[in-house]
């Protein structure tokens, strides 16, 4: 019966094991993971072909991942609104009403496939065009308030900056609107954006977003140890007297995890990027950088150091990094032979190497973690190259009173604009003034402010 049986079964059929349902799941997230690997691969691989045509390939395919993966993650936060009833979920606010309007204009949808794709009714949104020309305040649809008091101005650029740069903190933005020659103080800054939208800015999460840690928090150096002999802080008194150098690795698409052991995949192009940084204690500005498909060895690191000093033209006194293998026998040669004195962070004590630990957590939070990183080694290294220079001519720095690695490099700061940082704002010459943000080669996440006259 048994053989009868096989053979009325269908051609291609593969008979399942017997537990199969207790294994589907976790067979899935198996498939999964194997497709990913599969296309990492791929992708890197054409993503550096000579071939242009093989690159584009790699790049369109790429894009129509990421559209697949965000339209499967709207769908999932639609299914989860969609069980809440219609009369408790959050209404929209009158100029929400005319964004969805502009693009269902923009996309040529109808009423329903609109209604459809925000979650009301095809009534409500013919109700909304119906009453387009209303005025009032009590208008469904309603343009952005237009802003003509000193109060409300500051609340607009400070908002509007928020929108458009979300992870810079109330500190940062009153020092980038300092250097644009608007004085506002950090806890105005605060208290414009706990107060409800104004002008074209929409209400979105911006307001309840955690303030961020002062990137210049600095931890007061020891003076017990338990290790014998005394301790002696040094202090950078000048550019390049004393260097910071440090590795980390940068997941590269989807990251490492697995679902299967040992829960990651190797730490290695083209799964991860390496990135070694040499890092300037006095002006905070990167001396050299370097990215390697592969954790770097000793070797590379000492050429690393090569490059820096042929562009700083300068050899520093002292070089700060952790005791990592890279950094043992052959960096110590080097430092011996070019009278630089090494210094290595306390093993499990956290700060010992805080300044490069906190410019690592501010590159990957600012450049690659705002990004999709792209899967070929020359674009990577183009992105970081754009986020250093943005880093070291626009980005305010706390830790340097708000000036950048640039302005302490040249060893000077603009004494005409912190004056006018510091003179009280007048009201009637920033009622023209507008702001302007804008950013470096397209990027959202490099932005460049600036106060400009109105026209």
């Amino acid at each position: 019966m048994a053989r009868m049986a096989r053979s009325l079964s269908p051609p291609g059929h593969v008979p399942l094991p017997g537990n199969w349902p207790a294994l589907a799941r976790s067979a899935t997230l198996d498939a999964v993971s194997l497709a990913h690997l599969a296309l990492v691969h791929s992708r890197s691989w054409a993503a550096n072909s000579p071939i242009e045509r093989v690159r584009l390939r790699a790049d369109n395919d790429q894009l129509r991942t990421e559209v697949a993966l965000l339209r499967e993650e709207i769908r999932i936060k639609d299914e989860r609104m969609g069980l809440v009833p219609a009369g408790d979920r959050p209404r929209y606010p009158p100029h929400e009403r005319l964004a969805i309007l502009a693009v269902r204009a923009a996309r040529g949808w109808s009423a329903a496939r609109t209604a459809r794709a925000f979650q009301v009714t095809a009534p409500t949104i013919a109700s909304w065009t119906k009453r387009l020309d209303d005025d009032g305040p009590g208008a469904l649809v309603q343009l952005p308030v237009p802003v003509n008091k000193l109060p409300e101005f500051v609340t607009a650029i400070v908002q509007r900056l928020r929108a458009l740069c979300p992870l810079l903190g109330k500190v940062r933005i009153a020092q980038m609107l300092a250097r644009a020659g608007l004085h506002v103080s950090a806890s105005t800054v605060g208290r414009a954006l706990r107060k409800p939208p104004s002008g074209d800015l929409s209400p979105t999460s911006t307001e309840k977003r955690r303030q961020q840690p002062p990137a210049s928090a600095e931890p007061a150096p020891k003076r017990e140890s338990a290790e014998p002999g005394p301790k002696r802080v040094v202090t950078a008194r000048h550019p390049h007297h004393v260097w910071h150098i440090d590795l980390t690795v940068m997941p590269a698409l989807l990251g490492f995890w697995l679902p299967w052991m040992p829960y990651s995949v190797a730490q290695r192009w083209p799964f991860g990027v390496w990135i070694a940084v040499v890092l300037d204690h006095y002006s905070r500005s990167v001396v050299a950088r370097g990215v390697f498909e592969k954790q770097p060895s000793a070797s590379d690191v000492c050429e690393l150091l090569d490059r820096g000093v042929r562009d700083a033209r300068a050899f520093p006194k002292h070089i700060v990094s952790d005791q990592g293998a890279q950094f043992q026998k052959e960096y110590r040669a080097w430092c011996h032979a070019h009278g630089v004195k090494p210094r290595f962070g306390a093993v499990g004590h956290h700060g010992s190497i805080a300044i490069l630990e906190r410019f690592i957590r501010s590159m990957k939070d600012e450049c690659f973690r705002t990004i999709v990183v792209p899967p070929a080694l020359d674009r990577v290294e183009r992105e970081l190259d754009l986020w250093l220079g943005w880093y070291h001519e626009h980005r305010p720095h706390q830790g340097l009173a708000g000036r950048t690695p640039a302005e302490m490099l040249v060893g000077e700061h603009d004494r005409k604009r912190r004056h006018r940082s510091r003179a009280p704002p007048n009201r009637r010459k920033l009622r023209p003034l507008r702001l302007v943000v804008s950013h470096v080669e397209g990027r959202a996440h490099l932005p460049i402010v600036e106060l400009r006259r109105a026209a």
